[in-house]
């Protein structure tokens, strides 16, 4: 079965960095799409970046276009979010995500908390 497993929140001090990484397993990794999706306390989840399943196309919320990078390494069945210059409004509970037959497919999310 597919199973998404999110490391590496935590936390850090405004203009801080963290690298997420997310491990999946139970499907064939390199032909998915992955995305990454965060949820702050009362508000919805959110859209935050996509990554190709090859790994050449990337797109990202505009929110943290140009602070966050996504990347993947299909060998390693994993996905990663690097998150560079980060802000309070950047705290949240951190998902990767993948799509399969018309269903989504969630971790268990990795707390990034960023504050002083």
């Amino acid at each position: 079965q597919v199973q998404l497993v999110e490391s590496g929140g935590g936390l850090v001090q405004p203009g801080g960095s963290l690298r997420l990484s997310c491990a999946a397993s139970g499907f064939t990794f390199s032909s998915y799409a992955m995305y990454w999706y965060r949820q702050a306390p009362g508000k919805e989840r959110e859209f935050v970046a996509f990554v190709a399943s090859g790994g050449g196309r990337r797109t990202y919320a505009d929110s943290v276009q140009g602070r966050f990078t996504i990347s993947r390494v299909n060998t390693k069945n994993s996905v990663y979010l690097q998150m560079n210059s980060l802000k309070p409004e950047d705290t949240a509970v951190y998902y990767c995500k993948t799509q399969q037959g018309g269903n989504d497919y969630w971790g268990q999310g990795t707390q990034v908390t960023v504050s002083s």
